[in-house]
């Protein structure tokens, strides 16, 4: 499933073909929105963002279309006229004098109007969102402390869109990793420099896999390694899929876990106590 800077990149390139046009033609294959169909012709595009993992285009009327990709929700651009080669199932589709933007294969969407957005319930249980920059570490150390989050183990946590939204299963082992904490570990038992750590690095990680298209190394590492002639694969993750290879800061080899379900990446010497 996308984490939210692949999300946010993805709102990104849907915002260069939609925001400031207006829809000349749209889509709407869900029962539920066929009919709305028809309203938002005409209707400007005036933003396209995300919160945490999900979609929000805002038009002019004050709506948003909502939109979560899930497991295998996909959405494409294309100049108008010339869709994408795909056996995917169109779910919505906008398209402006220039350009489409194309929705396949997601079950979550929805038109909502401005109380409907606020009363939704996946995002009204949202945290902060990891890539708002207006988020400081010092707000995420402070709720890092707060009595439902402090006495959960970070390996739990850590896929908790209630506490920090945008965060999944790769990051969570890439925070982590760059914090220097064992996953078993909990807000209640870090010292105060260890929070102050592990909130900096979750924002900073978050928000250096948004910039690079999902690259988590610093970039002086992964540009050493590119020299050596290693592929993305290698030079992507600090310990994310890299169970049984060396750490690239201690030679230990990475162990593979289970936590919350979900696996998860650790490596025993860098972060201590496993």
């Amino acid at each position: 499933m996308p984490e939210g800077p692949e999300v946010r990149r993805e709102a990104d390139r849907i915002g260069a073909v939609l925001v400031g046009q207006r829809l000349e033609a749209v889509t709407l294959t869900p029962a539920a929105l066929r009919r709305h169909a028809a309203g938002l012709v005409g209707r400007e595009v005036v933003t396209v963002t995300s919160r945490g993992k999900a979609m929000l285009i805002g038009f002019d009327d004050g709506r948003t279309l909502y939109s979560h990709n899930q497991l295998y929700g996909r959405w494409m651009v294309s100049r108008r006229g010339s869709l994408p080669a795909t056996r995917r199932s169109l779910r919505v589709a906008l398209h402006t004098a220039l350009g489409s933007a194309l929705l396949y294969s997601a079950s979550s969407i929805e038109l909502l109007d401005a109380d409907g957005l606020v009363q939704h319930p996946f995002l009204a249980r949202l945290g902060p969102d990891a890539l708002d920059p207006a988020l400081t570490w010092p707000a995420l150390e402070r709720r890092l402390v707060l009595p439902v989050f402090s006495k959960r183990s970070l390996g739990s946590l850590y896929l908790d869109q209630g506490f920090l939204a945008g965060i999944g299963n790769y990051l969570r082992s890439e925070i982590l990793f760059f914090a220097r904490l064992d996953p078993a570990r909990r807000p209640a038992e870090l010292t105060r420099t260890e929070r102050q750590r592990l909130a900096r690095q979750s924002l900073s990680i978050t928000r250096r896999a948004y910039a690079t298209g999902g690259i988590t190394n610093p970039p002086a590492r992964v540009a050493r390694l590119r020299r050596e002639g290693l592929r993305r694969g290698v030079y992507r993750f600090a310990v994310f899929g890299r169970d049984g290879r060396p750490c690239h800061d201690c030679g230990t080899v990475i162990e593979r876990r289970t936590v919350a379900s979900r696996r998860l990446y650790v490596c025993p010497r860098c972060q201590g106590g496993a």
